[in-house]
């Protein structure tokens, strides 16, 4: 019987290639089933021979902390570099666009609160 080791939900389409490798790489049976046109159905790996559970666990388990590392190595150069777009960041490089984007915004809950405040009187 088959056994889901690797719930693709939500996962990059870059980390999810890198696992297949991994598991190509080490010979290991597994198969992938959708998520389907509406994502209804569960994206996920599955083993074909569930005594390669353990095996497969302690592989992903040391892909993960690697690329934990690799992903925050890369944070960290990106914010050294100014590469990280913030809030702080978008307002002081095109405070125009900002300060409009904050009008529209208190725009659309004025007028979606208005109507409750005028019960209240």
């Amino acid at each position: 019987m088959a056994v889901k080791f690797f719930a693709l939900n939500g996962v990059p389409d870059d980390e999810a290639e890198e696992v297949r490798a991994l598991l190509n790489d080490h010979g290991i049976s597994y198969y992938e089933t959708p998520g389907g046109n509406w994502g209804v159905s569960m994206p996920a790996l599955w083993l074909n021979d569930p005594s390669q559970l353990e095996t497969v666990n302690t592989l992903i388990a040391r892909y993960q902390q690697e690329r934990a590392k690799r992903m925050r190595q890369i944070y960290e150069q990106q914010k050294a570099d100014q590469g990280i777009d913030t809030l702080w960041g978008r307002l002081i490089h095109d405070p125009v666009r900002s300060v409009a984007y904050l009008a529209i915004v208190a725009a659309i809950l004025y007028f979606s609160i208005k109507p409750f405040i005028k019960l209240g009187e």
